[in-house]
């Protein structure tokens, strides 16, 4: 019996709304039986900006304990869930940053042979979640990473109609996480679960 799928969740949240994705994927991937460690990347961004808005102010404080991830996060996991909100039809910086100092792990090799996902959110409909999942999946083909996307494998895929991973449209704050965005992160996870696990049972054949 093999051990446990290793599973981070690597995410970027100004205000919230990706946090809320991203703990509703850890929360099921460990349902599903996988050991999650759940990690938010640095903030980039000066503090003057952060407190000019209440709610990223607020998300700050209320998320100042949970640990930042580290490279070591990324070579731990068997599998990665990566998400965060669209800039510009692109990937955060905040999140982009910590990819790019992954240099040294894909040097070594050690970026390979792992299952890879994403998530997203953007302020308005579609407003680039596809092209942001798309330009995110690049770098985890260098890597020589397995991308994992949930695709329409399941009847609730077709209500949130994103094939390249969970998406959410925030609208400033008017509309907070439901049950739509909920179930597509849970098949989401259980998927990325269960291919991470067919893929290490496999290795250790």
């Amino acid at each position: 019996m093999t051990d446990p799928v290793k599973l981070a969740v690597i995410h970027y949240s100004a205000t919230g709304t990706n946090a809320e994705v991203a703990k509703t994927l850890a929360e099921a991937a460990e349902k599903a039986g996988a050991e999650v460690r759940l990690r938010r990347v640095a903030e980039l961004a000066p503090q003057a900006a952060i407190d000019s808005n209440p709610a990223w102010a607020a998300h700050q404080a209320a998320t100042a304990d949970l640990a930042v991830a580290t490279p070591d996060d990324v070579d731990w996991a068997d599998a990665v869930i990566f998400g965060g909100p669209t800039r510009f039809g692109n990937v955060a910086a905040q999140l982009k940053q910590f990819i790019d100092t992954l240099g040294g792990l894909w040097g070594q090799g050690r970026l390979a042979d792992k299952v890879y996902s994403g998530f997203v959110s953007s302020a308005t409909r579609h407003g680039g979640q596809e092209s942001t999942l798309l330009a995110l999946y690049n770098s985890v083909h260098h890597f020589g990473g397995i991308v994992v996307a949930p695709g329409y494998t399941d009847p609730s895929k077709f209500a949130d109609g994103n094939p390249y991973g969970t998406s959410h449209v925030d609208a400033q704050g008017t509309n907070p996480v439901g049950d739509e965005t909920r179930q597509a992160a849970r098949v989401q996870a259980e998927r990325v679960v269960r291919i991470a696990a067919a893929l290490k049972a496999g290795k250790a054949a």
